[in-house]
């Protein structure tokens, strides 16, 4: 196939009084010696409709894509306060003196999440806790084991079997949280986040 453009005048005599809007530029193939007009047809999207196993694999993406959206700047806000205690407690030594420290930050903590986090999901507090380990490099069971004890830990983690999840739960973005690192990259991309530096509690 051929590409030609042609050029409709009537004489060369006419041609040299013609005008710049009298010349007719038009695009035509060759086909079999007969030179035939072409045009470029706009694309033609066809959908079909999705089975009962694709609509649950959509609805299922979209719920966990909606709880990273909702969840992750709870997750990095509670992430860099948390790593920031973490940081602070590194050169404090004394027992009585971290549980000072602690609970002075736990306050600002509570001030800040108290009412957005009661009206969370159950489905989105597990995404929550799946986060917060990957903001923090520690999962749930360990952060509360070092700000509260080890026995507030171990009830918690009671708690949270009854809701079917796990606090000492890690996330590994390479496996089986790769979903969920897709979501973030796209969450971070959109507002510009930059990925935070994590320390693990001591």
């Amino acid at each position: 196939m051929v590409a030609i453009v042609v050029f409709l005048c009537t004489s060369k005599l006419h041609a040299q009084q013609l005008g710049i809007n009298d010349t007719i530029t038009s695009q035509a193939i060759v086909f079999e010696g007969d030179t035939i007009p072409m045009k470029t047809l706009e694309y033609v999207f066809l959908y079909s409709r999705l089975n009962t196993t694709q609509m649950s694999a959509a609805a299922k993406y979209n719920r966990l894509r909606n709880a990273v959206y909702v969840t992750y700047p709870y997750a990095r806000r509670a992430g860099a306060v948390m790593n920031d205690i973490n940081e602070k407690l590194i050169n404090v030594k004394e027992k009585e003196n971290r549980k000072k420290y602690i609970k002075s930050r736990e306050k600002e903590l509570k001030k800040e999440f108290s009412d957005p986090l009661t009206n969370l999901s159950v489905y989105q507090g597990k995404v929550l806790m799946k986060l917060i380990n990957r903001e923090t490099g520690n999962n749930c069971y360990e952060i509360i084991k070092e700000y509260k004890g080890g026995f507030t830990a171990r009830m918690y983690q009671t708690v949270a079997f009854f809701f079917s999840t796990d606090l000492k739960q890690t996330y590994n973005p390479t496996t089986n949280d790769a979903v969920i690192e897709k979501i973030v990259k796209e969450v971070q991309r959109m507002y510009g986040y930059n990925e935070q530096p994590h320390s693990k509690v001591m």
